[in-house]
């Protein structure tokens, strides 16, 4: 079982305590999502420099770098960048986002989004094989006559839909699925699985490392209340990730996002009801949320869970991470 953790966003100071918490404890990787207020490469590689050997056995990477405002070349530059300074293994999780985040802050187009990060994807292979020069035709980019840089970085796509999971199995070393209920990842896969058997590829060499919200405290209620807050923020923000909670819950999940995106924020949390926490995340007191989290390790289709703690309270996300620890499981 392998365990990672992503660290705070939103702000440009880097997280360095709540990084070295999770090397100190046992975790397994640390993740830095990037949506507007930091810069994931930055931090990463502050975390890398200023704790040294403290994370030196730890994974370090991006969960989830968006593939509209750095072109593949700036993708492969920043994460061979990363590599160069971290003596652990680095990963590079790109994805698509969601169209509020590439048309309203980074003013692209959020155009042809699946093809889009398969070529992303493709082309970050290529520039970081380490030989030759890397020429490129594909139907978005076209690259010719570059050296290829050096870095062992495999590449993980954040994929919701089937369209998506098919790019997975045909580019992708890692999958990094949110919102997919933690019962249905292995009929998930499946799609992956096909797709990566089709294209000459082993499913089993692709790692499956779902997002774990999660909020673990004395009170229980207040626990499950801060991941209902993350959870409904995700439904009402982005129609993949209703798609994907609505597999298993599709009249909650449509009216989490019409109360959400009709502005009653209250409302569309109370629609989140105590079993779809438990589907999509951990939430509780401390030994009910590790039995729920050793549950998701457990799964057949999990190689590593990325644990999301509440971003609510410095205080709650703490004792998330400590109670969640993989020294506690």
């Amino acid at each position: 079982m392998r365990l990672g953790v992503l660290l705070p966003e939103g702000t440009a100071d880097v997280p360095l305590d709540t990084a070295e918490l999770a090397a100190t404890t046992g975790y397994d990787a640390i993740w830095a999502g990037e949506l507007w207020g930091a810069d994931a490469f930055v931090q990463l590689t502050t975390v890398a420099h200023r704790l040294g050997d403290a994370v030196s056995d730890v994974a370090l990477g991006t969960a989830i770098a968006n593939v509209y405002s750095r072109s593949p070349a700036a993708l492969a530059a920043a994460a061979t960048t990363l590599d160069s300074v971290h003596d652990g293994p680095v990963r590079l999780g790109v994805g698509p986002s969601t169209p509020k985040a590439i048309e309203d802050l980074h003013g692209a187009s959020y155009d042809r989004p699946v093809r889009r990060t398969h070529e992303a994807a493709e082309l970050v292979h290529r520039f970081t094989a380490g030989e030759g020069r890397v020429d490129y035709d594909g139907e978005l980019f076209e690259t010719a006559d570059f050296p290829a840089l050096d870095a062992d970085v495999p590449v993980y796509t954040a994929a919701l839909g089937p369209a998506a999971r098919r790019m997975t199995g045909r580019v992708a070393d890692g999958w990094i699925p949110h919102n997919v209920p933690f019962e249905r990842l292995d009929e998930s896969f499946e799609t992956v699985a096909e797709t990566a058997r089709e294209a000459g590829r082993d499913p089993s060499a692709i790692d499956t490392a779902p997002y774990v919200p999660a909020a673990v405290g004395d009170d229980a209620e207040a626990a499950y209340e801060a991941v209902r807050g993350h959870l409904a923020y995700y439904v009402g923000s982005g129609e993949g990730y209703r798609k994907a909670v609505a597999t298993a819950f599709p009249d909650a999940a449509d009216t989490v996002a019409e109360r959400w995106r009709g502005g009653d924020r209250d409302g569309a949390r109370e629609a989140i009801s105590e079993g779809m926490v438990d589907a999509l995340g951990v939430a509780g007191t401390p030994e009910s949320a590790r039995e729920r989290l050793r549950e998701i390790l457990a799964l057949d289709a999990v190689d590593e869970a990325i644990l999301v703690p509440s971003m609510r309270a410095d205080e709650l996300r703490e004792g998330t991470i400590r109670e969640l620890a993989p020294e506690k499981l």
